[in-house]
């Protein structure tokens, strides 16, 4: 028993999984703007126009701190630019813009201890900073692996003596991508790498008493960079190193909608659990237009405590540093190794009653000509439409669930599944020889709803929760039929209202999303209160529509059910090579169709091969008007003018046997 609580206890990566309590960090002081321990978690954003452009970065730094930012960083590629920040610096103070700034540095040590004599706060990238990355594979003996420690220190000891010095910060910011050769040969490419890749720099730091550090585990994919960011709040712990501040971030998250999601999954399923004390919305878009992003993020847990209590539970029954999905029975197409599917909530909708064409909101297509339907990558797998069921054959794709008393009275009780309220369960006389769903919450469950989900293979659990603290009821849920050996499946459902859109997208995507990575979660549905409120029904059918590309955007965000082209961009920095909003709409446009293929884009060689390691193929800038392609990590083709870059990344893929023509669709 006592190997068994010693194992457990370092499952722990935060103070509680069912009471919110931000994790408590040591202070960090950046240009008098302090983080962690007691202070809000701060808004920062990184600008993109070139650092020499003295004007124009002082013009972009004031739009961000009009629009929300905490924290400016400027990126200093050489020692030139490191130079050019004390002129930005003194333009911003003399305008009367105190902002402390950040210096990005990436494989220039002498940049970076020049850049900390100036600005309030330096991050260095402990992948590059004092390793060249040539993708090579070397096997290390102890002493080897420590002489090269040494190198490290002799490097790196610098930069911290003039930190320590000029009152400087440092963020040893860990990029998925970009970890060293060493540390992959050592670790491979894992969560656990990537926090060594850091513990290497911080040891040397506590050796030298310079505690003034925030720490990032940043990735593009999701799960990653959530298991990163737990495994280094255990690690921490585990060596006895202070609680340093976290700052986070999804790296090449991208643009508009999916961007936006990508981000609320990976960085609000920390923030539910009390993790972060700085937040950076990575998009590819213009930097002010990050920091309402974030800013909405870190507002929903101004107020989280004080939410209903939870039952209680003491540590993690699934491992969470590593992705592995619970495992579930197969009801029908629900659950087993089915894709989690997507129910599209049609109850407002179906009270004006719904129509053949109505469906087109929901991804599936009636095409008059031949007689017959058709769908897209978005076509969701179930409706929901309560007690108004349609009155049209719908297509085999697609099935519907009504409530048990409307569906009780129905004469085809085949090709229609009820859903039932606890009560209506008990005393149902007839039900699905197939497939049932149950209406649960947590409070709802007590040894006789446990022993029916045991028993009746045809349940599915259509999970609600009213607490603010949503995700953790929910999470408390699943762990329940863990601890009982339930193998039932869960459909994650939620509903908002008095949200606009942009914060329906947000809170939605951290909420389903947040235990989609834990692998919880045979599907979802998102219902909006706010839909009765509507009398038009082209609103409505706006609104449905809204909602279920939003359902297949966090599945696809969570890397649990891919259904569409995704583009790992970055946000850009005064390093970029070309105009990557531009470049990434041209590319988009050529590609959109390659369901399931990653696609990276990226500026320049610091976000590029290494930084977009999740990607399939690369397209990243190598100088002015020069573009080198990969596939994989792997150049297939160097420096071809920008002009001909996307024929001859096509053609790649098409080499690869990954295209298809618009219209048609990869058998994967």
């Amino acid at each position: 028993m006592q190997v068994t609580s010693e194992i457990e206890r370092f499952k722990k990566y935060c103070d509680s999984l069912v009471s919110y309590k931000r994790r408590k960090t040591i202070e960090v002081n950046i240009g008098g703007v302090k983080m962690g321990g007691d202070n809000p978690i701060r808004v920062q954003s990184m600008t993109t126009v070139d650092t020499m452009d003295t004007e124009g970065s002082v013009e972009q730094t004031i739009r961000m701190v009009e629009a929300g930012c905490e924290y400016v960083r400027i990126t200093a590629p050489s020692i030139k630019e490191a130079k050019n920040l004390e002129n930005i610096k003194n333009e911003l103070r003399k305008r009367g813009y105190n902002v402390p700034l950040i210096a990005d540095i990436h494989f220039t040590p002498n940049a970076a201890e020049l850049a900390a004599k100036i600005v309030e706060k330096v991050r260095v990238n402990p992948g590059n900073y004092a390793d060249k990355k040539k993708f090579e594979t070397i096997e290390y003996t102890d002493d080897t692996y420590q002489a090269e420690l040494d190198r490290i220190k002799e490097r790196f000891v610098p930069l911290v003596e003039i930190c320590k010095e000029h009152g400087t910060a440092m963020r040893i910011g860990t990029n998925h991508g970009s970890l060293s050769d060493r540390i992959l040969s050592r670790y491979g490419d894992t969560p656990l790498g990537m926090v060594e890749s850091a513990l290497e720099f911080l040891r040397i730091c506590e050796e030298m008493e310079y505690y003034n550090i925030v720490l990032s585990m940043k990735a593009s994919n999701t799960q990653v960079m959530v298991q990163a960011y737990r495994l280094l709040v255990q690690k921490l712990d585990e060596e006895g190193l202070k609680p340093y501040p976290l700052h986070l971030g999804v790296t090449e998250a991208g643009e508009a909608e999916d961007g936006r999601i990508k981000s609320a999954v990976g960085i609000g399923t920390l923030l539910e659990d009390g993790l972060g004390d700085t937040v950076r919305v990575s998009l590819t878009e213009e930097p002010e237009e990050e920091a309402p992003v974030a800013a909405a993020l870190i507002e929903r847990y101004e107020d989280r405590q004080g939410h209903n209590e939870i039952l209680p539970l003491e540590y993690p029954l699934q491992d969470p540093f590593g992705y592995s999905r619970r495992e579930t029975r197969e009801v029908l197409n629900i659950g087993g190794e089915n894709v989690p599917r997507v129910i599209a909530d049609l109850e407002f909708l179906a009270k004006k009653e719904i129509e053949i064409p109505d469906l087109k909101s929901i991804g599936h297509f009636y095409l008059p000509e031949p007689d017959k339907w058709t769908m897209n990558d978005l076509g969701a797998d179930f409706i929901y439409t309560g007690d108004n069921p349609v009155r049209f054959m719908l297509p085999n794709g697609l099935k519907e669930i009504v409530d048990f008393v409307r569906w009780s009275t129905l004469e085809d009780k085949n090709n229609k599944f009820p859903v039932f309220e606890i009560q209506d369960y008990h005393q149902a006389n007839v039900k699905h020889p197939k497939l049932n769903f149950l209406k649960l919450t947590l409070s709802d469950t007590d040894d006789t709803v446990l022993d029916l989900l045991r028993h009746d293979e045809t349940l599915v659990v259509l999970l609600s929760t009213s607490n603010k603290h949503g995700l953790a009821e929910q999470r408390r849920f699943i762990y329940l039929l863990i601890e009982n050996n339930i193998d039932t499946p869960v459909i994650l459902h939620r509903t908002y209202g008095d949200l606009n859109e942009d914060k329906l997208l947000l809170y939605s995507a951290t909420d389903i999303g947040g235990l989609l990575i834990d692998g919880f979660g045979d599907g979802a549905m998102i219902s909006n209160r706010d839909q009765v409120k509507h009398t038009e029904k082209d609103t409505l059918l706006n609104s449905v529509k809204f909602h279920n590309e939003t359902t297949f955007g966090i599945l696809q965000a969570a890397r649990t059910r891919m259904t569409k082209t995704e583009y790992i961009s970055c946000p850009s920095c005064g390093r970029t090579l070309f105009d990557l909003q531009e470049t990434t709409a041209m590319i988009r446009k050529r590609t959109d169709h390659l369901k399931g293929v990653k696609i990276g884009i990226m500026g320049c060689i610091v976000n590029g091969p290494g930084e977009m390691a999740d990607a399939d193929y690369g397209y990243v800038g190598s100088g002015k008007g020069k573009i080198t392609l990969y596939k994989g990590q792997e150049v297939m083709k160097r420096n071809i003018p920008s002009e001909h870059a996307l024929d001859e990344l096509i053609n790649i893929i098409k080499e690869d046997g990954q295209w298809t023509e618009p219209g048609q669709s990869l058998d994967n």
